[in-house]
């Protein structure tokens, strides 16, 4: 795969992270479009394999970590914010434990 494939393809999955990630919240699925336009916008005349190879990981590791530690809260109350966790997010958590192991 070239690299204007690869960069498109990562700008799809961005887009697509973000729409799931920020379902039903419009600021921060507004936000996240802008962000993401913004950036590959700014890079968009690179064309140095190093250095776009660079931003290939940069994008991939944003990907990651919105699709894997973003949680959404939704106010409640003026002073409770109820999380919606994604189900991909809980499958690796580990139960916290108090007092040390015997």
């Amino acid at each position: 795969m070239d690299g204007k494939m690869k960069v498109l393809k990562l700008f799809k999955s961005l887009h697509r992270t973000r729409r799931h990630v920020f379902q039903n919240d419009l600021r921060a699925l507004e936000a996240a479009r802008q962000k993401i336009n913004e950036e590959f916008r700014k890079n968009l005349s690179e064309n140095a394999p190093e250095k776009v190879s660079e931003l290939l990981k940069i994008g991939h590791d944003v990907e990651l970590l919105l699709r894997t530690t973003v949680i959404q809260g939704v106010h409640t109350e003026s002073n409770k914010i109820v999380l919606q966790p994604r189900e991909e997010i809980l499958l690796d958590n580990m139960p916290y434990l108090d007092a040390p192991h015997k």
